[in-house]
C-alpha cells in the first residue's frame, strides 16, 4: 500500500477529540483508527504490535544488524482538532496544480488560492490534496501516521538497510493536549524518538512555547434591568474587562515568530456566572511567568475594584519548551538536516508556535524533535498537503533510521 493510498484511507475515519470529554481518550473512535493500525502493522511483519487499554499503539521494527546506536522510534497522532468537523472527509486530488484559484466547494462558493495562503506559490506543479469545504483534511496528523508506516513497510521489506530496532507509536488526544498523558515511556522503548508532526516539507522543530491553560470566573450579581443602578454587576461585562486589561498587542493575531500571547478561546455565562477560557505562551520561560502572573494580577485588580471572590483564575502548566532537553543532542537536528539534503529538500529550522507530544515526552526522558508532514492550513477547512511530499517525506525517514545507526 502506498503512502497516498494509506493516507486517504485515514482520514476516511472520525477521529476527531474532545477537550470537553472526561474520559480517555476522549472520543472512543480514536480507537477504530487504532485497529487499523495494529492490524496493518502486524500485516506487514511488525512485531511487539498492540493497542494499549489508553488507545495507543505500539510496534516494533526488528534490528537488521547488532548496531549500538541509541533505540530510536517515530510518532504521530491519531486524533485531528475538535476546531471544525473531521467527520465524513472528502478529500479531492487537484492534479498538476497550476499555481491559480482552487474551488474547493462550488455549490458554497468556497475557495483558496495563493492570495489568501502565500504558501500555494510553493505548490506549483504538484498533486494537492485538498478538502470539499466543508471539514478539515486530517493532514495533521494523518500524514504523519501515513509517513510512518510507510516507512516501517519500507524497512521491513528491505532487510538489506542496516538498522537497530526501532519503535513506533501512534497517540490518541494529542489536539487536546493529553496525549503523553498515559503514555507508556518504558513500553515504547526508544531513547530518542522523532514526532513527524509538522507542516510544510522541510521544517525541523527542537523549539516550542511554554504552554499554559488560563481559566477566568466571573461572579456577577444579577438584578432586574429596572433596579439594576448601584446593583448589577454583570459578570459577562466583567470579563470583557478582564480581556481589556491584558496587553492589546499580545494576541495571536498580532504575534509571530519568538513572541508569546493571551488567546481568549472561549466565552461562557450570564450576567450572573461566567467562564472565559484563555491559552497563555511563550517560548522564553522568564516571560512566560511574567505573563502567567499578569493574569493573575489582572483578576487581583478587578476584585481591589468589584469585591473579592468576583473574579477567580485558574493558570494550569500544559508543557514546556524542549529545548534545554535537545540541545545536548543535536544529533537528531543534524541527522534530519542531512536527510532532507540528500533528498534536494531545504531544511528550515523554525520554532513551533504551539506544541506536540514530543515536547512532553522530552520531559519524560525521550529528547523527541518534531519533523514535517508536508501539511498546510491545519485546523480548518483549506488544509492541504502535496502527495509527491508524503512520498519524500515517508523516504527522508529512511534516511535519518540510515544516519541514526551508521
Amino acid at each position: 500500500m502506498s503512502v497516498l493510498d494509506r493516507f486517504l484511507r485515514y482520514v476516511q475515519v472520525d477521529t476527531e477529540s474532545d477537550e470537553d470529554s472526561t474520559s480517555f481518550p476522549s472520543t472512543m473512535k480514536q480507537k477504530d483508527l487504532a485497529k487499523i493500525l495494529v492490524e496493518e502493522l502486524k500485516e506487514i511483519g511488525a512485531k511487539d504490535v498492540e493497542m494499549d487499554e489508553c488507545g495507543y499503539v505500539y510496534a516494533t521494527i526488528p534490528a537488521t544488524s547488532s548496531s549500538k546506536a541509541p533505540v530510536l522510534g517515530f510518532i504521530s497522532h491519531m486524533d485531528t482538532s475538535p476546531a471544525i468537523s473531521g467527520a465524513n472527509v472528502k478529500p479531492q486530488i487537484i492534479k498538476n496544480y497550476d499555481g491559480g484559484e482552487i474551488v474547493l466547494n462550488e455549490k458554497e462558493n468556497i475557495k483558496m488560492g495563493p492570495d489568501m495562503f502565500e504558501s500555494l506559490t510553493l505548490a506549483k506543479g504538484k498533486d494537492l490534496i485538498v478538502t470539499d469545504g466543508t471539514t478539515l483534511l486530517g493532514a495533521d496528523d494523518k500524514a504523519g501516521v501515513a509517513e510512518i508506516m510507510t516507512m516501517a513497510e519500507m524497512l521491513l521489506k528491505d532487510t538489506s538497510i542496516p538498522h537497530g530496532e526501532i519503535k513506533i507509536a501512534f497517540t490518541p488526544d494529542e489536539e487536546v493536549g493529553g496525549g503523553m498523558d498515559h503514555f507508556n515511556v518504558k513500553r515504547f522503548g526508544a531513547e530518542y524518538a522523532y514526532t513527524v508532526d509538522g507542516g510544510g516539507i522541510g521544517e525541523i522543530e527542537y523549539e516550542n512555547f511554554n504552554a499554559a491553560s488560563g481559566k477566568v470566573h466571573v461572579h456577577g450579581c444579577s438584578i432586574h434591568p429596572g433596579s439594576a443602578k448601584g446593583k448589577m454587576v454583570n459578570a459577562i461585562l466583567v470579563g470583557m474587562e478582564f480581556e481589556n486589561l491584558l496587553p492589546a498587542f499580545e494576541k495571536p493575531a498580532f504575534t509571530e515568530g519568538y513572541e508569546g500571547f493571551y488567546h481568549l478561546d472561549r466565552i461562557s455565562g450570564n450576567v450572573e456566572n461566567a467562564d472565559f477560557e484563555y491559552i497563555i505562551r511563550d517560548h522564553d520561560m522568564a516571560k512566560f511567568k511574567e505573563k502567567k502572573e499578569r493574569f493573575e494580577k489582572t483578576a487581583a485588580f478587578l476584585n481591589e475594584k468589584y469585591g473579592e471572590g468576583t473574579v477567580t483564575v485558574t493558570v494550569k502548566d500544559s508543557y514546556y519548551n524542549m529545548k534545554e532537553k535537545v540541545e545536548p543532542h543535536m544529533f537528531l537536528i543534524d541527522n534530519a538536516k542531512k536527510a532532507m539534503k540528500k533528498l534536494n529538500i531545504v531544511p528550515v529550522v523554525s520554532p513551533i508556535r504551539g506544541g506536540t507530544d514530543g515536547a512532553r515526552l522530552s520531559f519524560m526522558g525521550v529528547p523527541c524533535p518534531n519533523l514535517c508532514t508536508g501539511g498546510w492550513n491545519y485546523h480548518g477547512k483549506y488544509e492541504y498537503v502535496a502527495v509527491q511530499d508524503l512520498f519524500t517525506i515517508s523516504d527522508m525517514l529512511i534516511e535519518i533510521v540510515k544516519l541514526h545507526y551508521n
